[in-house]
């Protein structure tokens, strides 16, 4: 059965209200996918959806509308603060149809997640150019054990803890030194000097496990990063 969920969250960050909007708003791929919006009230908005509130650098509210009252609505509110700071609040809210509990569960643990990823890229990042790559598992990652599986293919040990540096070996892939920003039984962040690594256990929802990078490198090759990074997910789960 149908029902309305709301999800929100708030905080401050170390940045102006300026950049936190260019990251919002701009849609290049640097914390989130790429994602485009026509930028006034009633522009166009991703996933066919309408820009409902356009007032930079404080209010921005997009909504996307279905069939028999479906709604999905993001709704960011920012403010300066003394000291250099911004104070953000973020609601989520629309509605889930079936398997309610699941979908918000989901939703819930990956909101958490998204906006860590956005405090780091205006902590490290902000505004740099980017290259944004994202691919899925097989069928196989959708496995009950898939992300432990996934953790320990990256070296990630029962004793390597967040904020820990440690350095990733994987076949295939250049070597990477990184700073492990997060790490929950569903979500794993990978930071290195020129991207942020995201990993999503989303077997634990139902789906395929995912990887988006994004990455601040010059002349990254997408196409080629994409394949590397597929190919080392099928080789991870071949055998499951």
């Amino acid at each position: 059965m149908s029902k309305e969920f709301e999800i929100k969250r708030e905080g401050e960050l170390h940045t102006t209200p300026e950049e936190y909007w260019d990251a919002i708003t701009t849609g290049t791929g640097g914390w989130l996918w790429p994602m485009e919006f026509e930028p006034r009230e009633g522009g166009a908005a991703a996933f066919g959806g309408t820009v409902t509130v356009w007032e930079p650098p404080h209010h921005f509210v997009t909504r996307v509308e279905g069939e028999n009252g479906w709604f999905n609505q993001l709704e960011h509110v920012i403010e300066g603060r003394d000291g250099g700071t911004t104070w953000f609040r973020y609601v989520h809210s629309g509605i889930f149809g079936d398997d309610w509990d699941n979908q918000y569960d989901g939703a819930d643990k990956h909101t958490d997640f998204y906006l860590h990823t956005l405090r780091q890229y205006l902590t490290y990042f902000s505004r740099c150019p980017v290259a944004y790559v994202a691919t899925d598992g097989p069928d196989a990652s959708k496995a009950p054990d898939a992300f432990q599986v996934l953790r320990d293919e990256l070296g990630l040990g029962a004793d390597v803890a967040q904020d820990d540096s440690v350095r990733v070996t994987l076949p295939g892939i250049e070597p990477l030194d990184v700073v492990v920003d997060y790490l929950t039984p569903e979500f794993i962040g990978l930071r290195t000097d020129e991207g942020l690594y995201r990993f999503f256990g989303r077997n634990a929802f139902g789906a395929p496990i995912g990887i988006a990078l994004h990455l601040f490198a010059d002349g990254v090759d997408q196409d080629k990063v994409r394949l590397t990074w597929q190919s080392w997910l099928n080789g991870v789960f071949a055998q499951s």
